[in-house]
């Protein structure tokens, strides 16, 4: 016992944990998802973009360093060939007096300084001072290894990267060297900035792209959210609600099928209610009658027992009709109600004809229309027919004329029951298409047989008309010539 109280208990609790976690939200909205999707996405899209562009111009600015500095060599080279000494006006004699000149003569760009090593005397430069490279042995010594040979190297100097170029000079016994030098770090600040700038704008950029996602995204996720509370209303019994369906986008289309599902679900509810109801209604007599009559039989008395037998069966034969009327109305919304498949008139009216002849002795006739076909289910079609008979054959006497015929128009057919009866009253003319709606309380049906002829009548898209006449009634059963129209 104890093992099987666990064993319920842990079933119950997987029960509602598994109901809990059903009906739990969601950690995240879809607009939270969508907003940071593309938060995301916009930010590795920015960001890719910085850094490719940071490497594309860091390359560049190599580039352009080192074709500054080979312009620079190169302008020296052409000085050192072509140019004379100012004070003598001839070609220079040494290398420092060369060096000390173009020096003079050429102004270095920025982040650029032109270094002169000379026999005599110290180090000259041209530009602005940078105590890394005047205070340091470690440029010298680079220099010095390069006087000889000459060429271009990079160093870290501190905090900065410097790229120079050194060209050794020798003019007899002088030597010398030219030395250009770009300070990379302070280049590279330029494009650190742009780097900042562009990330500041980038992040400025994915926030607002960020609040643009999440605007757009709450508009065009409102009519989900307007089918979450009206799917969330369907459990109060709020079915009359309709959401507004607008453009012809999925969305549109999705609220348009669940406006169609919510009519569907509306009519199955009525239907179902009003079943219950008029069960409830009409089962409540007989039900009344059968326990009045068990109660007060005497089980001693044969005679008594004979007669509340057939008393009890007569009124169990009327519920079981009752039943089967319901029944068949609630069928009615059902989308197999009818079956369509074509149909002759002529055939179907002489088939309606033999069977309704037998309901009793009256002075039967038909007219047999033009062939004609129309698209119907013909079972359904002849048991209205057979309810507009049987309604004649009551409301008539004995020998009286009942006519079945058939009228082809251009758009509809008419299938009518006309009968030579008292009629019906004006003002029951309304009253007696609802449900158990009589035309007199001396009537002993139970007001369905109108009702379910004017329930297959609308399933096939058609309607039940009752013309104006001077003496009896005749009912018609209209419907369209063409396909079955929508239920």
């Amino acid at each position: 016992m104890t093992m099987t109280t666990t064993g319920t208990t842990m079933t119950m609790t997987t029960t509602m944990t598994t109901t809990e976690r059903r009906h739990r939200r969601p950690r995240f909205s879809v607009t939270q998802r969508i907003t940071t999707g593309v938060l995301l996405l916009t930010a590795i899209g920015l960001g890719a973009v910085g850094l490719l562009l940071y490497v594309l111009e860091s390359a560049n600015l190599d580039n352009r360093i080192d074709q500054e500095l080979s312009q620079e060599i190169v302008e020296f080279r052409g000085f050192a060939e072509n140019g004379v000494d100012p004070e003598t006006g001839r070609p220079f004699e040494s290398a420092d007096r060369l060096l000390r000149v173009f020096l003079e003569r050429n102004q270095p760009g920025t982040a650029e300084t032109f270094f002169a090593f000379t026999m005599e005397g110290p180090v000259l430069y041209q530009g602005v001072a940078d105590p890394r490279l005047s205070e340091t042995r470690e440029f010298v010594a680079l220099v010095e290894g390069l006087m000889d040979r000459g060429g271009r190297t990079s160093t870290q100097i501190g905090d900065a990267t410097y790229r120079f170029v050194v060209l050794p000079l020798h003019e007899g016994s002088d030597r010398g060297a030219f030395v250009a030098v770009h300070n990379v770090t302070e280049h590279r600040q330029s494009l650190n900035e742009l780097l900042r700038t562009y990330t500041i704008a980038a992040t400025m950029a994915t926030l607002i792209v960020a609040l643009l996602s999440s605007l757009i995204a709450r508009r065009l996720l409102q009519p989900v959210h307007e089918l979450r509370t009206a799917a969330q209303s369907i459990t109060a019994g709020e079915l009359d609600r309709r959401l507004e369906a607008s453009g012809s986008d999925d969305l549109a289309e999705l609220i348009r099928t669940f406006n169609d599902m919510l009519d569907r679900l509306e009519s199955a509810f009525e239907t179902q209610r009003q079943f219950l109801d008029d069960a409830g209604h009409e089962l409540r007599t007989p039900l009344t009658v059968l326990r009045g009559h068990l109660e007060v039989l005497d089980p001693a008395d044969v005679n008594d027992v004979e007669e509340t037998r057939a008393l009890l069966l007569d009124e169990i034969g009327r519920m079981s009709r009752l039943v089967e009327d319901l029944l068949v109305l609630a069928k009615t919304r059902r989308p197999d109600f009818v079956r369509a498949e074509p149909v002759e008139v002529s055939v179907l009216l002489k088939d309606v004809f033999a069977k309704a002849s037998a309901l009793g002795p009256r002075d039967w006739d038909i007219r047999v229309p033009p062939p004609v076909t129309i698209q119907a289910d013909p079972q359904r079609l002849t048991q209205a027919m057979l309810q507009l008979a049987d309604n004649a054959v009551r409301y008539t006497e004995e020998g009286t004329s009942i006519v079945l015929g058939a009228d082809a128009g251009p758009d509809a057919v008419d299938l009518w029951v006309s009968d030579q009866g008292p009629g019906v009253p004006p003002d029951k003319r309304e009253v007696i298409f609802q449900r158990f709606g009589r035309a007199s309380q001396d009537d002993q049906g139970f007001g369905l047989g109108l009702t379910i002829v004017s329930a297959i009548a609308q399933a096939h898209g058609g309607q039940v008309l009752l013309d104006d006449t001077v003496t009896g009634a005749t009912f018609r059963l209209r419907l369209p010539r063409g396909e079955q129209g929508e239920q």
